[in-house]
């Protein structure tokens, strides 16, 4: 529920600079610090391998930054060596908003998590877009070819402690909220595609047909 509180925040309490912010949270010390690696070691690459989902963050020239969802079997990002991680593209809606945003932008970063584990492996880097035939069917999936992969050169990667999952309880079934209220993904796109467009119904027929033949 909105908060009943209004937003016209006077100004002189916006926080403008890193000082400002360490007058709140002191600098961090111990395992926070010293966790931080250059490259991808033994427990990366294991987590990577078991990792079902990402999320993927880009930005564009601009900075006007996006996150994807990326998922696939386990290990559908594959580790190349130390450094390098390569991403292949599945089926989407053709929006291509990552991809758009590294020809602009290189610098990404991911968050990929394995389910029932609490903490998450935080990756960030530059990428690169190729159709590199050779790699490309190197990473065939479901009998598809990726028509592009993301070359992700890794600059840092760490894990992430499990509060956040703990304080979701992502992984606990039991303890999520009941969607009987909840509205479907048709009723919610035909709001925000405008009732003219297409009726809930016809939306349905186009997930479906969607989820089904077009998933790999």
């Amino acid at each position: 529920m909105p908060l009943d509180l209004p937003l016209d925040l006077p100004e002189a309490d916006d926080i403008t600079s890193e000082a400002q912010l360490r007058e709140i949270y002191p600098p961090p010390q111990g395992i926070p610090v010293l966790k931080h690696l250059d490259r991808l070691d033994r427990h990366c690459r294991t987590f990577l391998a078991r990792s079902p989902f990402a999320m993927i963050a880009t930005a564009d020239a601009g900075g006007d930054a996006d996150a994807s969802p990326r998922g696939g079997e386990p290990g559908f990002i594959k580790v190349h060596d130390d450094h390098t991680l390569l991403i292949p593209d599945a089926p989407g809606n053709r929006r291509i908003d990552t991809l758009r945003n590294v020809v602009a932008n290189p610098r990404i970063g991911l968050c990929s998590f394995v389910p029932h584990f609490g903490e998450v492996l935080r990756i960030s880097g530059r990428a690169r877009i190729t159709r590199n035939l050779p790699l490309r069917e190197s990473l065939t999936s479901f009998g598809k070819v990726p028509a592009t992969v993301l070359v992700v050169t890794v600059e840092d990667a760490f894990l992430h402690c499990a509060k956040a999952v703990m304080r979701s309880h992502l992984w606990q079934p039991e303890k999520w909220a009941p969607l009987e209220d909840f509205p479907s993904a048709a009723e919610i796109w035909r709001d925000h595609t405008g009732r003219n467009f297409k009726s809930r119904e016809e939306i349905q027929v186009l997930l479906e047909e969607s989820y089904t033949k077009r998933l790999y």
